[in-house]
């Protein structure tokens, strides 16, 4: 027995030491891609955030936003300084070099629905080890550029975890990169944050109270964002071919 449990304890501090090393190169390499994205982003849609502040420094927390392309999950978690793990759609992971990336980053996959079980269970289990968690509860990207109706998918899942909810919205994404179109082009992309929804006040709206708040806050931070003379012009000369 002594030789088992002796035997035994070796491959456990192995494990340790592999799964720390595993962790800071992710770590390492999501700061990397988190940089390079940036400067792309700096330089190719000349991206700016607002209310990066509203983020909260530490604890579960569930970014909200509208979904206008597939570079919406990148554009958002560069403007983040704290990590975020991004849902996607499982059949992204399928497809070679991509699927590859997202799961280097710790992506988590989902059905085409937007919100399967095992999303659901893995993005609670991350929720309540305090990290930051993206979601797009429109279930897929938008057609014309405006918000649609939210899933409720995501209240329970505030609500379970115990984190706090942050309203986000993207603007220019839709003009970039809009669903049909083979290759993005070149434009402006902002993103503003909202302030945070925390846990109480989530435990005292009931799910429907809940999912129209942050509708709300969403589209709130969405029409700022429109504000902005380079969205007021661009509405003024239509959409781009």
């Amino acid at each position: 027995m002594k030789s088992v449990a002796t035997s035994g304890a070796r491959p456990t501090a192995h494990c340790i030491m592999v799964t720390l090393r595993s962790s800071l190169s992710k770590r390492l390499w999501y700061r990397f891609l988190r940089h390079l994205l940036r400067l792309i982003g700096v330089v190719a849609y000349r991206v700016r955030c607002t209310g990066i502040r509203n983020i909260p420094p530490k604890g579960g927390v569930l970014l909200v936003s509208n979904h206008q392309s597939v570079i919406d999950p990148p554009m958002v978690g560069i403007s983040s300084p704290r990590p975020v793990n991004a849902l996607s759609r499982e059949t992204l992971f399928r497809i070679p070099v991509l699927g590859w990336l997202i799961s280097s980053l710790d992506a988590i996959p989902v059905d085409r629905e937007g919100m399967g079980l095992g999303g659901l269970r893995e993005s609670l289990r991350r929720l309540k080890r305090g990290e930051v968690v993206l979601v797009f509860p429109e279930g897929t990207r938008t057609s014309d550029g405006e918000i649609g109706p939210f899933r409720p998918g995501f209240t329970a899942l505030a609500a379970r975890s115990g984190a706090a909810i942050l309203p986000v919205a993207i603007e220019g994404a839709f003009d970039v990169w809009p669903r049909g179109r083979r290759f993005p082009r070149l434009g402006r992309i902002h993103v503003c944050y909202g302030p945070p929804i925390s846990a109480e006040e989530i435990r005292q709206q009931d799910q429907r109270e809940l999912l129209a708040e942050v509708q709300r806050r969403v589209r709130r931070c969405h029409a700022r964002l429109r504000q902005h003379p380079v969205f007021t012009r661009s509405a003024r000369a239509g959409p781009a071919g």
